[in-house]
């Protein structure tokens, strides 16, 4: 809880590279924020690193093992009802196929094309960091 008794979410994210491509994936209608897209991820348990979440989520979620390959600085975005903190990570696909468990969509775009989606907002700094990282503007 904050100060001011709003719940503080500590929630990892994932940009998955593969091939020069970044996967998004598609919040399904019974989420929150339905059809907004996201970077794979989620809460992280008591007791648990992020990095550990992060290869638990992406496994729960998608089916895949993930390799961590670097991290980009921690985003906080307050909703209206509910603060989060995002620990976006840079992973890779170490082993499995893809299989939506949670999501209804998913998609592999180039970093230039990834402004293109209808992002949840707190999503969109980490993509924006990402994409500087990348040397592409995000409009």
């Amino acid at each position: 809880m904050t100060a001011t008794g709003i719940k503080h979410i500590q929630v990892t994210c994932a940009i998955i590279e593969r091939d020069g491509l970044v996967l998004a994936a598609q919040r399904s209608a019974i989420m929150a924020m339905p059809y907004k897209w996201e970077l794979p991820g989620g809460k992280i348990d008591p007791g648990e690193s992020a990095e550990q979440c992060l290869r638990r989520e992406i496994f729960e979620e998608l089916g895949i093992r993930i390799v961590i390959d670097g991290r980009l600085p921690a985003v906080t975005h307050d909703y209206p009802t509910f603060r989060i903190t995002l620990h976006p990570f840079m992973a890779c696909i170490e082993t499995g196929e893809i299989v939506l468990h949670e999501h209804a969509a998913m998609i592999w775009l180039p970093p230039e094309k990834l402004p293109t989606l209808d992002w949840a907002e707190a999503d969109l700094p980490v993509i924006r960091t990402y994409l500087a990282q990348c040397g592409v503007a995000m409009r």
